[in-house]
């Protein structure tokens, strides 16, 4: 019996056991999906950058040749005889002008790109670096975090351990000190059913004492039986309590986690990613469209997809996509020890007295926190509102950079000073 007794704790041990390993898994692959999603944006972030290094050097390159270009033909035409002629008398031919025209158009292009290199250089790619910078605290903030939160985790699932053990043992008590008081019982019926028998007038005078002495025993053995038992099952019923109790608490915990904690901390690790690549996108487009407007069909392509840049839908995807790591685990049910059916709290007495001050002071707690979480609450409000104020303001435009009537020293001190305020 006391065999089959261990291998029924060891297996309802083993159940709770397996279950939260199973939890502790899923932490640990969470942690490796984040930083993985989180390498890969940075490798996104350096293959922009790099992209966008060579695309400036090519926009210098070619507004050098262009420049080049220009002035080669410039410098023929002034020193040619044409030139002196159409200078004193003021007439050009129409072929002549589209020329002169074309030669301005290329030192305007030339102009243009050289505007288009320095934005990717001083705006663009300073962007991304900034931004990688974000991901990589962001990505460590939110890994502190999630230990902080996970470390609760463990410790909630080791206290419900801890009560449920407790609980099993005072158990496996209440149940050996009912054995033990039925055990009692019966010998007093046996004794009683004894005397019954036996006609006590018969009985002679020297054998009455012992007799009633061994029935006082039994009375008195009875008495520390049945107070042994009122004791453990006491102690038996406080423990199933406290173990109730922490069970809905860790479940509310684990169900929290999964279904907030995970959310925010996901939120924490893209908080400003896709506002700021977005704004990097849209510097990047707002240059190419001023540039050459007759690349809108393709450009309307890349801004569709700068649109649809959302932080919600990448965290429903991620989420999608790993389901199996950030669904919520099935919950912790009641394990009933060695047939115990009481499956809630008691709330009798003597416990009662307990349950409600327990209940009162809870109830204050909780209302202290309230008040304290509507605070915070407050205050998190404002810092987000500012957070997303700073995080939307449109300063990607920089269609000024390409106002002809300015210099080019002063098309690149706007757009580098745009970018910096």
């Amino acid at each position: 019996m006391s065999s089959t007794k261990f291998k029924k704790d060891k297996e309802i041990i083993a159940d709770y056991e397996t279950q939260v390993k199973e939890i502790r898994n899923q932490l640990v692959e969470q942690f490796k999906c984040l930083e993985q999603h989180s390498e890969s944006r940075i490798q996104l972030l350096q293959d922009l950058q790099e992209f966008f290094r060579r695309k400036a050097e090519i926009e210098l390159e070619y507004s050098r040749s262009l420049e080049k270009l220009a002035e080669r033909f410039s410098s023929k035409i002034r020193s040619s005889r044409e030139h002196q002629q159409f200078k004193k008398d003021q007439h050009l031919l129409s072929s002549v002008n589209c020329w002169y025209l074309l030669l301005n158009q290329t030192r305007r292009e030339s102009r243009d790109h050289a505007t288009l290199g320095d934005i990717y250089t001083n705006n663009v790619i300073v962007r991304l670096t900034q931004i990688s910078e974000d991901v990589i605290r962001l990505f460590k903030k939110s890994k502190e975090i999630g230990i902080q939160m996970h470390e609760e985790l463990v410790k909630v699932t080791n206290e419900l351990y801890t009560v449920m053990k407790t609980y099993h043992m005072y158990h496996t008590e209440s149940i050996s000190a009912e054995s033990k008081l039925k055990d009692a019982e019966k010998q007093e019926e046996k004794q009683f059913s004894k005397s019954g028998d036996l006609n006590v007038n018969l009985l002679r005078h020297e054998d009455r004492q012992p007799r009633r002495s061994s029935v006082r025993k039994i009375e008195k053995m009875k008495e520390k039986r049945q107070a042994k038992y009122s004791e453990n099952k006491l102690k038996c019923t406080k423990a199933r309590n406290d173990y109730l109790l922490n069970l809905a608490a860790t479940n509310a915990v684990v169900a929290k986690y999964y279904i907030h904690d995970v959310s925010d901390m996901i939120d924490c690790c893209d908080l400003g990613y896709h506002a700021s690549l977005a704004r990097t996108f849209r510097t990047y487009l707002s240059a190419e469209y001023n540039l050459e407007t007759s690349r809108h069909e393709g450009l309307d392509i890349i801004e569709n997809a700068v649109d649809n840049l959302d932080s919600r839908s990448d965290k429903h995807k991620i989420m999608d996509m790993h389901n199996q790591v950030f669904c919520p685990p099935m919950r912790f049910e009641y394990l009933p020890h060695m047939g115990d059916e009481v499956c809630q709290v008691s709330a009798q007495q003597p416990v009662q007295t307990e349950l409600l001050m327990r209940y009162h002071q809870l109830q204050s707690r909780l209302a202290t926190l309230k008040i304290e979480n509507e605070e915070v609450r407050k205050t998190l409000d404002a810092t987000m509102q500012t957070l997303q104020d700073m995080l939307t303001v449109e300063d990607f435009d920089v269609s000024d950079a390409f106002q002809h009537s300015r210099s080019t020293e002063s098309i690149k001190s706007v757009a580098s000073e745009s970018y910096m305020s």
